[in-house]
């Protein structure tokens, strides 16, 4: 299945598009040994623990990445999430530039209401993120879509980490 931006791409974009559609799974090869960090992050989520949560994300990710062979990265956690009035900024994906790390930023409090973000939302924001870090870098894509099979790497990977892989 490809979106509907696909017939605007051109065809060396749709070369990539089918090349990370085709990439459904990224298996993580001891995920039982992130579960504590999983724990962790979300009591330091619910208790607000911005710098905190911040530590065990940059551990979390950074785990993810060194056991995929990925390169390692900076995270920022940060206060409320920015807005335009028609839509929300969740994460943000940062590429390596000038001999610095990629870096993924997000947000623990809604922009509107000011309320922590659900912490399985704010997991799989997270990994969407890392997902666009792992097109870049591990599998050396020359750009990161969002395709049906970006979206089935993350989730295969947010239930890895929750142990739900065979629910």
């Amino acid at each position: 299945m490809v979106f509907a931006y696909y017939r605007n791409l051109s065809k060396a974009n749709r070369v990539i598009y089918r090349m990370s559609d085709s990439i459904e799974t990224l298996s993580i090869s001891h995920p039982e040994l992130l579960y504590d960090k999983i724990s962790m992050l979300q009591k330091a989520l619910e208790n607000e623990e911005q710098v905190q949560l911040k530590t065990i994300a940059t551990h979390l990710m950074n785990g993810i990445a060194q056991d995929i062979k990925a390169p390692p990265l900076t995270i920022r956690v940060l206060a409320s999430r920015p807005n335009n009035d028609a839509e929300e900024l969740h994460g943000l994906y940062e590429p390596v530039s000038k001999g610095k790390k990629a870096r993924i930023t997000v947000w623990m409090r809604t922009a509107r209401h000011k309320k922590v973000v659900a912490f399985r939302s704010f997991l799989r924001t997270l990994l969407h993120e890392l997902c666009h870090h792992i097109d870049y870098e591990l599998f050396h894509l020359e750009d990161s879509y969002h395709t049906e099979g970006f979206f089935k790497r993350e989730s295969d990977i947010f239930k890895q980490l929750l142990n739900e892989k065979n629910q």
